[in-house]
């Protein structure tokens, strides 16, 4: 009877802790947002997320070339180019999610390479929200919020956790995003 009460008892703990993932390290859930392949802005080079950004201060923001916060692509490559030195890298990701990207991707290519000259990293169109966003995304929106609109920005650090997100008003070379930043580096 005793060892049935105790059976009872211990399997479930059991079984929680064999089929609950290992959380201990607290970077590990982040540590996994950057496990995937993207194929870069106009195009056929493939990034291994994690190679490119795994360790790294990164600046994620999700961007749409017909937005009215399209200029703040200046200010992005303004913090890419005061910042690439030190480590941190920018990372642009086009998506339609607000019905304000370009249909084609050449064009989109156009907005941010030729009208703005960035320079940092532009990946192809993904969405950002609700059930279809790209994983990337999925794990941000966990660890953080869901972008509400375009150019929203989200400062994560070399563990792969967002320690800072920010709505398509504050401007990318805000003082609280460079706050964000600087602690980050």
């Amino acid at each position: 009877m005793f060892l049935q009460s105790l059976r009872q008892l211990m399997l479930p703990a059991a079984l929680a802790a064999f089929c609950t993932p290992a959380l201990a390290d607290p970077g590990a859930a982040g540590s996994a947002m950057f496990d995937h392949e993207l194929r870069r802005l106009h195009s056929d080079e493939v990034v291994k997320l994690g190679e490119r950004f795994g360790g790294q201060p990164v600046l994620v923001v999700n961007t749409a070339s017909h937005c009215g916060f399209t200029d703040q692509f200046r200010e992005l490559e303004a913090v890419h180019r005061k910042y690439k030195d030190r480590g941190l890298k920018v990372a642009g990701f086009p998506s339609d999610d607000f019905r304000q990207e370009a249909n084609d991707e050449a064009k989109t290519a156009e907005v941010c390479f030729e009208n703005f000259g960035v320079t940092f990293d532009m990946f192809t169109p993904i969405a950002v929200t609700g059930a279809q966003a790209h994983p990337l995304f999925r794990e941000i929106t966990r660890q953080s919020s869901e972008p509400r609109w375009n150019f929203h920005k989200y400062v994560i650090d070399r563990s792969g956790r967002v320690v800072a997100a920010f709505p398509s008003r504050v401007k990318p070379d805000a003082p609280e995003v460079i706050a964000a930043i600087e602690k980050v580096l």
